[in-house]
């Protein structure tokens, strides 16, 4: 994806991998990833789940929540983060979703839950 440079890693239908590698402007001034770039990641990668799910359906859909936590900071120097993101259970008309964001280390730096609807 243009945008945050993300790059898929692994797929299969309803979980994603990708990564971001963390560069300047993508931080802010206290020297971490920006929440607004987590965000941002944490919705995308969720748009590559729903559309695993259906990959040959002209279906639309549309994010209805994604509540977010912050773990711990991630420092601008920490060269590529992972991002996991799954289905934790799909339906016809509302996909339940979680997405990890993990630092080279192991350790998770914020995680989300997500709720998505088909159009």
């Amino acid at each position: 994806m243009a945008g945050f440079g993300l790059h898929i890693v692994a797929a299969e239908p309803g979980r994603v991998r990708f990564e971001l590698n963390v560069v300047e402007r993508l931080t802010h001034g206290g020297g971490v990833l920006s929440g607004q770039a987590i965000l941002g990641c944490m919705d995308t990668g969720m748009v590559f789940v729903m559309m695993s799910l259906r990959p040959d359906a002209d279906v639309g859909f549309t994010t209805v929540s994604l509540a977010t936590n912050f773990e711990r900071g991630v420092p601008e120097d920490v060269g590529t983060v992972t991002f996991e993101a799954w289905a934790t259970k799909p339906g016809r008309s509302l996909v339940f979703g979680q997405i990890d964001l993990v630092l080279p280390n192991g350790k998770r730096a914020a995680s989300a839950t997500t709720t998505y609807m088909w159009l």
